[in-house]
């Protein structure tokens, strides 16, 4: 069958030449007469991909020589423990609630340490990045936690938080290679592969080096970030395929120019779809306009009752995963950097004919 477009939040669609080219590899990799699925994690064949992908995600996210790249399981959610379980050390952090992701990540965080939720946009249900002009940061916070890009309701922040001296610390789960980051910035971002790196099984951890080394002594080995920098994510083995994707997925992004070059296009995909929300009554774009997602575009339907309808129809004309989240309701479009400009245009093309015969 042909291919859909697949607006699916998560996993997310796929390159086409990355999955054509993991189609052609499957069988027998760079020559070498079996998958990657089956080389073993240590033999010279799988270290240059390893080493590889290490390399040309530094390239591409200007990664500073006194940061590590770790590749960890468990999502971004293990990371919820790992972060309070690594970097407490006066045994409190500082949370900026501004989704469900950024909600639960305090939660699992107040199991290890003392959560002060500086800021929260839950009264507004999440439509917006909180207000921090009266945030008060504790100096002497462990750590200040964002999360850069809210799936669910579709924001992002356009500015970092201003946090001092103490590191900040960001889940970049659904944003991450979607537009330049400064990762100097960051004492510590994390992100889990299945949006813009590749699939689900690898959880990329970017962080600096002077905040490896602080977990307890009774920390489970699989957790101390320690781990994983000592041992260059070869501890044990590591999930080799999800890997092996992301390599091709940094590949791929490299052809098309690198993060700026992907970030024009997002901006352009995002704009058109934005474009047309904001200029018809029927459909109403629900983040505020400032704090915008490029990545997670969410809207409703004069009527609740009109979403499976629209869903069903958008499936039919071969735009799929277009049901918003519960806890939203509506439509949720994810745009992420491998759909296409011409999946936006045909989902911009199919809301112009809902409309017309349904408004």
């Amino acid at each position: 069958m042909d291919r859909v477009f697949n607006f699916s939040p998560g996993p997310a669609t796929l390159p086409l030449p990355v999955l054509e080219r993991a189609q052609k590899e499957l069988v027998s990799c760079g020559g070498h007469g079996m998958s990657v699925m089956e080389m073993s994690h240590r033999s010279k064949m799988y270290m240059e991909i390893i080493e590889a992908a290490e390399a040309e995600l530094r390239e591409l996210m200007g990664i500073p020589d006194n940061y590590k790249v770790l590749f960890m399981g468990g999502g971004a959610t293990m990371q919820f423990s790992c972060v309070p379980i690594n970097l407490k050390q006066n045994g409190k952090a500082d949370y900026i609630v501004s989704g469900s992701f950024a909600k639960k990540a305090s939660q699992e965080a107040a199991k290890f340490l003392d959560v002060n939720v500086v800021a929260s946009s839950k009264d507004t249900n999440f439509n917006c990045i909180p207000d921090l002009a009266n945030a008060k940061f504790d100096p002497d916070a462990d750590y200040v936690h964002i999360t850069t890009n809210n799936t669910i309701y579709g924001t992002r922040y356009t500015k970092l938080p201003e946090v001092g001296d103490v590191p900040l610390v960001a889940d970049a789960s659904s944003n991450i290679l979607s537009e330049p980051m400064d990762v100097s910035r960051f004492g510590l971002l994390y992100a889990g592969a299945q949006k813009n790196i590749g699939i689900a099984g690898v959880t990329i951890v970017v962080i600096r080096e002077d905040l490896i080394g602080r977990a307890a002594e009774n920390t489970p080995v699989m957790l101390d970030y320690k781990t994983y920098a000592d041992s260059e994510s070869m501890y044990n083995t590591p999930p080799c395929y999800p890997i092996y994707i992301a390599k091709l997925v940094f590949d791929w992004l490299k052809e098309m120019g690198g993060v700026p070059a992907i970030q024009a296009i997002n901006e352009m995909k995002a704009n058109l779809l934005y474009d047309y929300l904001d200029n018809t009554s029927f459909y109403h774009a629900t983040a505020k306009k400032a704090d915008r997602s490029l990545m997670n575009v969410t809207f409703t339907l004069p009527e609740p009752a009109m979403d499976a309808l629209f869903v069903k129809e958008a499936a039919e004309n071969g735009l799929v995963n277009l049901k918003g989240h519960r806890s939203v309701g509506g439509i949720r479009a994810s745009i992420y950097n491998a759909m296409p400009m011409e999946g936006v245009q045909k989902l911009v093309d199919f809301m112009a004919d809902f409309e017309k015969r349904h408004g």
